[in-house]
């Protein structure tokens, strides 16, 4: 096992739970569910160390007596794999007994490694109905096999016309949001994906409502190449407000890189001066601990908390063990 980066101070799997509050806050958005698993302290399996239910609060039962080895379910799968894993339908998954009103549907577990120690994986659950439009795409690229990126799995609501094009697609290094991703190793947000060149399938994605995207790739030891793709609708987004926070040249803080609201257009405006010290809210204690962390409550953001965004996530992204950014959440 690889020594975890100096700046990444991984802690047991209680630190990364914040206080309980109660989930009163409703998750209107294309996830329901937000959930993060972390080694026990033997590290043989994965426990449920926080989680964001909203109305469905009682579904944080089940996961509390819910344990996985590696390779079992959906998140040690995830853990196994060391990429992540899309579940386009997870009714006979570990929720035996959730009621059928909570009308939930696909799933997608992202690992979160610093060098090959796992510090935890996150679960998102999507919800499911007639009028809710969104898609998850998981692309890879095998250097030893093929040149492009190839969809590998996906999950599709109310998106068939969509989910059938992306089947036959193949996106170069740098093309379409899987392609960028891939070969920009980081993180990132295109805000209007109608208008964007750069989006291969926006008269598609048009005919849908779809219009914005957040990639996320996940490079492996062995050269292959995973990369995510999140693909929201204006009245069903995954999330509300996505931001991208990145270390500055000196690593003592985050700063803004980028980031998408659907209630503000000024959000580089806002954060101009702003930074993040290790451990300061949950993003800079995703930073400090290399271990997301979730929030009812927008984390004393005045703009989110004023928008209405009433819980947030935030996701380390680490390459060799080091920090590369943070990617936060507002539902």
């Amino acid at each position: 096992m690889n020594d975890i980066a100096s700046d990444i101070a991984v802690l047991p799997a209680a630190a990364a739970r914040t206080p309980d509050v109660p989930s009163e806050h409703t998750m209107n958005t294309f996830i329901r569910v937000a959930e993060v698993w972390v080694p026990t302290k033997d590290r043989l399996q994965l426990q449920l160390g926080d989680g964001i239910y909203g109305a469905l609060g009682e579904l944080r039962t089940i996961s509390e007596r819910t344990r996985f080895g590696y390779g079992e379910g959906l998140p040690g799968r995830a853990w196994a794999a060391g990429h992540p894993i899309v579940l386009a339908d997870f009714r006979n998954s570990w929720f035996v007994g959730a009621p059928a009103e909570a009308a939930l549907a696909g799933a997608i577990a992202l690992p979160v490694f610093a060098g090959e120690y796992l510090t935890a994986v996150v679960v998102l659950i999507c919800g499911h109905n007639d009028t809710q439009v969104g898609a998850i795409e998981l692309w890879h690229n095998d250097p030893g096999q093929f040149f492009e990126m190839r969809l590998i799995d996906g999950y599709y609501e109310n998106a068939e016309t969509f989910a059938f094009n992306a089947r036959h697609s193949k996106f170069p290094r740098g093309y379409g949001l899987p392609g960028r991703a891939w070969k920009s190793r980081t993180p990132l947000i295109v805000k209007d994906l109608l208008n964007s060149k750069s989006f291969l399938r926006w008269e598609q994605a048009a005919q849908i409502g779809i219009n914005r995207g957040l990639g996320i790739p996940y490079a492996h030891a062995s050269g292959q190449t995973w990369a995510l793709s999140f693909l929201s609708a204006r009245d069903t987004p995954m999330a509300r407000r996505f931001e991208i926070w990145v270390p500055n040249e000196t690593r003592e803080a985050l700063i803004f890189h980028s980031g998408d609201c659907d209630y503000t257009t000024e959000l580089a405006t806002e954060y101009a001066q702003a930074t993040i010290a290790k451990g300061d809210g949950i993003i800079g204690q995703a930073w400090l601990t290399g271990i997301p962390v979730l929030r009812e409550g927008a984390a004393n953001d005045r703009s989110a908390t004023a928008a209405g965004l009433g819980a947030m996530m935030s996701i380390p992204f680490l390459q060799a063990g080091e920090l590369k950014a943070v990617i936060a959440w507002y539902f």
